[in-house]
């Protein structure tokens, strides 16, 4: 069995990183797009200064979030043949973590923005403190805790004949 080259894993992990990003980048572009209509709608009008104010949140932490996840393309442009790999999947690990983070804010401001609009405000808080602890479980804790899932397969695939043999 043939173990990849520190360069073949670095191109790797950047591929893996840019598929995780098409991922997220839909998603956020889905909200980005939706937060820019809402004014012109006809309730908008209706929308009180505080749920005013969360739209701003919403439309800018989308914005930041839509920056920082598509920015590993123009970092790559910009080091684009010079071999600079690590770097740049080192960028593009911090750059999709911090636009996970904002997405975070924008998903929540929006589940905010839109419950208390035809929800009590307390019962929109709720919903979206659950929201935001819903994707907390699913983005960081569950993630974190499971970081070394794969660890025990790992060990006995080393330990099976077949896997050393190449089969």
């Amino acid at each position: 069995m043939s173990r990849e080259t520190e360069k073949q894993r670095w191109q790797r992990n950047f591929a893996d990183l840019l598929q995780e990003l098409r991922v997220a980048q839909t998603g956020v572009q889905i909200l980005f797009a939706f937060l820019l209509t809402l004014p012109f709608s006809n309730g908008f009008p209706k929308a009180t200064a505080f749920q005013k104010d969360v739209y701003v949140v919403a439309l800018l932490a989308a914005a930041a979030a839509t920056a920082m996840i598509i920015s590993p393309v123009a970092f790559h442009r910009a080091l684009f043949r010079q071999g600079r790999k690590p770097e740049l999947v080192r960028f593009a690990h911090a750059m999709a973590t911090g636009g996970l983070g904002f997405m975070l804010i924008a998903m929540v401001s929006a589940v905010l923005l839109i419950t208390d609009f035809i929800l009590d405000r307390p019962i929109a808080f709720l919903l979206s403190a659950i929201t935001g602890v819903w994707f907390l479980v699913f983005w960081v804790i569950l993630p974190f805790a499971r970081r070394n899932w794969g660890d025990d397969l790992d060990d006995e695939e080393d330990d099976d004949p077949q896997v050393l043999a190449g089969d």
